[in-house]
């Protein structure tokens, strides 16, 4: 899909919006990384308070895909920091969304990768590997799906079942 705003998306998708195929994630995330504007296929995890799945995913090839991280809103740690999104950004992942807090933002404010997160916070998470991977999850009012599509730019987040054309 060419670049168009998320506005223009939900003004010439008015059907889509009402059928709820396409959604609006709440506005509820902080904007971080140097990429505003990016969009992809979702893949999904749900972690608590623990980002070694999360790292996993990141260590493979991206391939312009967008991670969607329920983190369970936790605001006591943060599960994603400046070395996985480095890699992230190497692997070619477009972009990451975290339902919880990053930490290290200096570093992460410096990737050609768009991240959304609730908040920064300096503490970090465990890193056990517990969680599940490719499961729908629920984040910012809305259910995400392994294989849904993500639009995002600083007018908020899109979820759509199928990739759009505008």
């Amino acid at each position: 899909m060419a670049f168009v705003t998320t506005a223009e998306v939900c003004d010439a998708n008015q059907e889509l919006i009402r059928s709820g195929e396409l959604k609006a994630l709440q506005p509820i995330f902080q904007i971080y990384g140097r990429r505003q504007i990016f969009s992809g296929p979702v893949v999904t995890v749900k972690v608590f308070e623990d980002n070694g799945l999360i790292r996993q995913f990141l260590e493979e090839k991206g391939n312009g895909r967008v991670l969607v991280v329920d983190g369970g809103g936790s605001q006591r740690c943060a599960i994603l920091g400046g070395n996985p999104v480095v890699q992230a950004q190497n692997n070619g992942w477009a972009g990451i969304i975290v339902n919880g807090c990053i930490r290290d933002v200096d570093e992460i404010n410096g990737c050609d990768i768009g991240v959304r997160a609730l908040a920064s916070h300096p503490i970090k998470a465990s890193k056990k590997g517990l969680g599940e991977q490719r499961v729908p999850v629920h984040i910012a009012g809305t259910r995400v799906c392994d294989g849904d599509w993500v639009y995002a730019d600083t007018d908020g987040i899109l979820l759509s079942q199928a990739e759009l054309s505008v």
